[in-house]
């Protein structure tokens, strides 16, 4: 099971330390505002997929920005998910299904099998398909016709948010409300962001709605579309992951 958030620092680095378990994180320097929510300068608004766990405010932050008003779903088991017609419409919500061991099929973080099994849940990164980098002319560039902006509040926020929310009863999944259960929730989705940021992907994150977005520290730049750096210090562990690269 993912760790518990600890309490932010600044690293000797000057990366800011968040409550997010493993990520270093930085400011974006060079923002610019899109119905007062402020955007990284590199990143076009028809790139833009907002995920994160239940009750991080993801569709606030689509209606905000005035995206596609249905929530999508992706399982990141399937390969080709990138391909995906619920992807086509942005900014869009998207709801991950993540492979946990033991489990043959994606488990989404509202599923019952999560709400039943979370607590001996172990997320399994060698099972997540991720697209190949361009290599020719021609070629999708995949890596680069996505921003993922992860909606990460402090899990204490989220906690909140959702025990307001479930006075309202608007929301199933807030019949059964754990802090443990959504810091654990959290750390999965910090663990999704680092395998993203590893293979090139390009990865944002939000802790509060109209808050200045974080990179993790060593993301070239402000510029969400450089992909040179997707598979070198970072290799290692992005061989865990399968890639279509293997099988091209």
């Amino acid at each position: 099971m993912p760790a518990s958030p600890q309490p932010a620092h600044e690293h000797k680095s000057g990366c800011r330390v968040t409550s997010l378990p493993g990520l270093l994180l930085e400011p974006v320097t060079e923002v610019r505002v899109v119905r007062e929510v402020p955007l990284a300068q590199a990143v076009r608004f028809s790139q833009i997929i907002v995920t994160g766990p239940p009750g991080a405010g993801k569709s606030t932050l689509v209606r905000q920005l005035g995206g596609w008003p249905e929530e999508g779903f992706v399982d990141l088991t399937r390969r080709g998910w990138w391909r995906a017609e619920t992807l086509a419409m942005r900014p869009r919500e998207v709801h991950l299904g993540l492979p946990f061991v033991g489990h043959q099929g994606a488990i989404a973080l509202f599923d019952e099998a999560w709400q039943r099994d979370w607590k001996t849940l172990v997320l399994d990164p060698s099972r997540v398909q991720l697209p190949r980098p361009k290599r020719h002319l021609f070629s999708v560039d995949w890596l680069g016709r996505f921003v993922f902006e992860f909606l990460l509040p402090p899990p204490e926020r989220i906690y909140a948010d959702r025990c307001v929310r479930a006075r309202e009863g608007t929301h199933p999944v807030d019949e059964r409300i754990d802090l443990e259960q959504i810091r654990t929730q959290v750390a999965l989705y910090c663990a999704v962001l680092a395998l993203f940021h590893r293979h090139g992907m390009q990865v944002y994150v939000r802790q509060r709605l109209l808050g200045r977005p974080l990179r993790l520290c060593g993301q070239s730049g402000d510029q969400a579309g450089d992909q040179s750096g997707g598979q070198s210090g970072d290799q290692a562990g992005a061989q865990s992951i399968r890639s279509e690269d293997a099988r091209a």
